[in-house]
Protein backbone atom coordinates (compact mmCIF):
# COMPACT_ATOMS: atom_id res chain seq x y z
CA UNK A 1 0.00 0.00 0.00
CA UNK A 2 3.03 2.50 0.86
CA UNK A 3 4.59 1.81 -2.57
CA UNK A 4 1.56 3.28 -4.74
CA UNK A 5 1.31 6.08 -2.27
CA UNK A 6 4.83 6.68 -2.60
CA UNK A 7 4.83 6.42 -6.82
CA UNK A 8 1.21 8.87 -6.86
CA UNK A 9 3.14 11.22 -4.65
CA UNK A 10 6.84 11.29 -6.37
CA UNK A 11 4.91 11.71 -9.40
CA UNK A 12 2.33 14.48 -8.32
CA UNK A 13 6.15 16.03 -7.41
CA UNK A 14 7.59 15.81 -10.80
CA UNK A 15 4.57 17.23 -12.47
CA UNK A 16 4.53 20.67 -9.95
CA UNK A 17 8.36 20.58 -11.01
CA UNK A 18 7.29 20.43 -14.74
CA UNK A 19 4.13 22.97 -14.25
CA UNK A 20 6.35 25.26 -12.37
CA UNK A 21 9.54 25.54 -15.08
CA UNK A 22 7.00 25.82 -17.59
CA UNK A 23 5.62 28.41 -16.07
CA UNK A 24 8.94 30.08 -15.62
CA UNK A 25 9.83 30.00 -19.79
CA UNK A 26 6.32 30.52 -21.27
CA UNK A 27 3.56 33.05 -20.98
CA UNK A 28 0.00 33.66 -22.71
CA UNK A 29 -0.65 36.89 -23.45
CA UNK A 30 -3.64 38.11 -24.63
CA UNK A 31 -3.78 41.22 -27.50
CA UNK A 32 -5.27 44.39 -26.50
CA UNK A 33 -4.99 46.72 -29.70
CA UNK A 34 -5.59 46.21 -33.56
CA UNK A 35 -1.68 46.93 -34.27
CA UNK A 36 -0.68 43.57 -35.29
CA UNK A 37 -3.74 43.37 -37.84
CA UNK A 38 -4.43 41.01 -39.87
CA UNK A 39 -1.85 38.47 -37.95
CA UNK A 40 -3.52 39.11 -34.64
CA UNK A 41 -6.68 41.10 -33.43
CA UNK A 42 -7.66 42.13 -30.02
CA UNK A 43 -8.57 38.76 -27.69
CA UNK A 44 -5.91 36.59 -29.75
CA UNK A 45 -4.52 34.84 -26.84
CA UNK A 46 -0.68 33.78 -27.86
CA UNK A 47 1.79 31.73 -26.07
CA UNK A 48 5.22 33.13 -25.51
CA UNK A 49 8.78 31.53 -24.65
CA UNK A 50 10.56 33.98 -22.65
CA UNK A 51 13.73 35.13 -23.88
CA UNK A 52 16.24 37.64 -23.97
CA UNK A 53 17.19 39.43 -27.32
CA UNK A 54 19.71 37.33 -28.12
CA UNK A 55 18.94 34.34 -30.83
CA UNK A 56 15.83 36.36 -32.65
CA UNK A 57 15.76 36.27 -35.97
CA UNK A 58 14.03 39.16 -38.37
CA UNK A 59 10.33 38.52 -38.50
CA UNK A 60 10.08 37.26 -35.53
CA UNK A 61 7.18 38.56 -33.60
CA UNK A 62 8.08 39.81 -30.00
CA UNK A 63 6.83 40.78 -27.18
CA UNK A 64 8.29 43.90 -25.52
CA UNK A 65 8.03 46.02 -22.25
CA UNK A 66 6.43 49.62 -23.42
CA UNK A 67 7.39 50.94 -19.89
CA UNK A 68 9.18 54.00 -19.75
CA UNK A 69 12.82 53.31 -21.02
CA UNK A 70 13.87 53.95 -17.52
CA UNK A 71 11.88 50.78 -15.94
CA UNK A 72 13.82 47.83 -16.58
CA UNK A 73 11.07 45.44 -17.43
CA UNK A 74 11.69 43.00 -14.16
CA UNK A 75 8.58 41.88 -12.18
CA UNK A 76 5.67 39.95 -13.07
CA UNK A 77 4.39 40.19 -16.26
CA UNK A 78 1.22 41.96 -15.03
CA UNK A 79 3.76 45.00 -13.63
CA UNK A 80 4.03 46.13 -17.15
CA UNK A 81 2.67 47.39 -20.32
CA UNK A 82 3.29 44.90 -23.14
CA UNK A 83 3.23 44.95 -26.84
CA UNK A 84 3.24 43.05 -29.58
CA UNK A 85 5.63 43.85 -32.66
CA UNK A 86 7.44 41.97 -35.55
CA UNK A 87 11.34 42.22 -35.70
CA UNK A 88 12.10 44.59 -38.73
CA UNK A 89 16.00 44.89 -38.20
CA UNK A 90 18.59 43.60 -35.76
CA UNK A 91 21.78 45.30 -34.22
CA UNK A 92 24.35 45.35 -37.33
CA UNK A 93 21.74 45.32 -39.90
CA UNK A 94 20.69 48.32 -42.16
CA UNK A 95 17.91 50.33 -40.63
CA UNK A 96 14.56 49.56 -42.97
CA UNK A 97 14.06 52.76 -45.30
CA UNK A 98 9.87 53.32 -43.50
CA UNK A 99 12.08 54.32 -39.68
CA UNK A 100 14.81 56.01 -41.06
CA UNK A 101 13.48 59.31 -40.29
CA UNK A 102 13.10 58.19 -36.49
CA UNK A 103 16.46 55.99 -36.52
CA UNK A 104 19.42 58.16 -36.48
CA UNK A 105 22.05 55.63 -37.91
CA UNK A 106 22.53 54.12 -40.83
CA UNK A 107 23.14 50.51 -38.81
CA UNK A 108 20.38 48.97 -36.15
CA UNK A 109 23.11 50.41 -32.85
CA UNK A 110 24.16 47.00 -30.52
CA UNK A 111 21.49 46.11 -27.92
CA UNK A 112 18.29 47.91 -30.67
CA UNK A 113 15.69 46.64 -32.29
CA UNK A 114 13.28 47.57 -34.56
CA UNK A 115 10.15 46.89 -34.26
CA UNK A 116 6.93 47.42 -36.30
CA UNK A 117 3.30 46.23 -36.04
CA UNK A 118 2.04 44.69 -39.32
CA UNK A 119 -0.65 47.40 -39.30
CA UNK A 120 1.20 50.41 -40.50
CA UNK A 121 -1.95 53.00 -40.22
CA UNK A 122 -2.22 52.21 -36.62
CA UNK A 123 0.88 51.05 -34.52
CA UNK A 124 3.23 52.86 -32.29
CA UNK A 125 6.54 51.29 -33.38
CA UNK A 126 9.80 52.49 -34.71
CA UNK A 127 8.20 54.21 -37.17
CA UNK A 128 6.96 56.63 -34.50
CA UNK A 129 9.23 55.63 -31.49
CA UNK A 130 13.02 54.96 -33.00
CA UNK A 131 14.39 51.66 -31.85
CA UNK A 132 13.29 49.66 -28.53
CA UNK A 133 15.93 48.34 -26.21
CA UNK A 134 16.85 44.58 -26.67
CA UNK A 135 16.58 44.25 -23.17
CA UNK A 136 13.23 45.29 -22.90
CA UNK A 137 11.94 41.88 -24.76
CA UNK A 138 9.96 39.71 -22.78
CA UNK A 139 9.99 36.75 -25.37
CA UNK A 140 8.96 35.35 -28.79
CA UNK A 141 5.38 34.02 -30.12
CA UNK A 142 4.94 30.87 -30.67
CA UNK A 143 1.91 30.51 -31.63
CA UNK A 144 -1.72 31.83 -31.12
CA UNK A 145 -3.68 29.80 -28.68
CA UNK A 146 -7.00 31.01 -28.90
CA UNK A 147 -9.18 33.84 -28.28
Amino acid sequence: MIRPLLAAAVGSASIAAILWWMRGRYVVVTVDGTSMKPSYRPGDRLLVRRTSADGLRRGDVVVVSASPATSPPFGAVGDHRWVVKRIAGLPGQLVPPEVARTVPHAIVPAGQLILLGDNAANSVDSRTAGSYAGERVLGVVLRQVGR
